[in-house]
């Protein structure tokens, strides 16, 4: 039985293992690189009755070009490119475990790209990579009712939906059914559910790839919301993200025509607490 020592960390209602493998003698660096053992141990971490419980496992590495590498496996074992309270958490770990070249500032290198981010306290705010193939008003057939949805990638694929009545919709349901639509295959997307609270204000609930569930919010998600809502009700360059978990993110961007340049996300980010799992 071997040990891994793990901070358990969370942003707006997303939940998160942190595990740094620099320091962990039971993840030694050869293992970093097998996809198959470390999707295995997300699985295994991210259960919420036999292990630790959380969305993901955010893996912490050595960078050879920014201060420090970000792997992220979902609760299912995938692994994705971006998270955007993932990154958050890094982050503020990062600042409170490690000094940085800058105080308060730390670049993560991910799948998508270099994520710069400024930490705060608790306040996180973190630089995304420019969004790509969004795509309006795309129709659609699901359960035999024709929908119009909309699609970015924030780092990774999101479909944005509006609606009226947040609360009442079916996001598990519903959501899985649009993650797997054959009109976002081979890697499938995470699904939106937004409604307009005001001209600078959103609600919204998502169904992640990967968890394969709702969670209590979505950092990239809230951007990809936030973006299209941009498109569609010509808002200014600021909007806040109202998440089930309560919190409101902030959303910050230029919007030049149709595209997005200097994209942030800000909120809260703590650590919850540090423990050791056996493997």
């Amino acid at each position: 039985m071997r040990k891994i020592n793990f901070i358990k960390m969370v942003a707006s209602g997303n939940d998160f293992v942190i595990v740094a493998v620099k320091s962990q003698r039971s993840l030694p660096r050869r293992q970093a690189g097998k996809v198959k053992s470390l999707s295995n141990l997300a699985k295994n971490i991210c259960d919420r009755k036999f292990g630790i419980g959380a969305d993901g496992l955010l893996i912490l590495e050595k960078s050879k070009v920014v201060d420090v590498k970000m792997r992220i496996f979902n609760a299912d074992g995938s692994e994705a490119e971006m998270c955007g309270n993932g990154a958050r958490c890094i982050a503020l770990y990062t600042t409170k475990n490690q000094k940085p070249k800058t105080k308060g500032q730390i670049f993560i290198e991910t799948k998508a790209g270099i994520i710069e981010s400024k930490v705060n306290s608790d306040k996180v705010k973190i630089k995304l990579t420019n969004p790509t193939n969004i795509k309006l008003n795309i129709p659609i057939k699901v359960n035999k009712r024709k929908l119009k949805v909309n699609f970015i990638n924030t780092g990774v694929p999101h479909t944005v939906i509006f609606v009226e009545g947040l609360d009442k919709i079916d996001v598990v349901n519903l959501g899985r059914t649009i993650r797997y639509h054959k009109r976002f295959a081979p890697t499938g997307t995470n699904v939106d559910f937004v409604e307009v609270l005001n001209n600078d204000l959103i609600g919204i609930r998502t169904y992640e790839r990967g968890v394969e569930n709702e969670t209590l919010a979505c950092g990239t998600g809230a951007v990809a919301s936030s973006l299209i809502f941009s498109l569609k009700v010509n808002t200014r360059n600021k909007v806040g993200v109202l998440t089930k978990s309560t919190e409101t993110l902030k959303v910050y961007f230029d919007k030049i025509k149709n595209r997005f340049e200097n994209v942030w996300l800000e909120g809260e980010a703590k650590i919850v607490y540090a423990g050791v799992y056996y493997v």
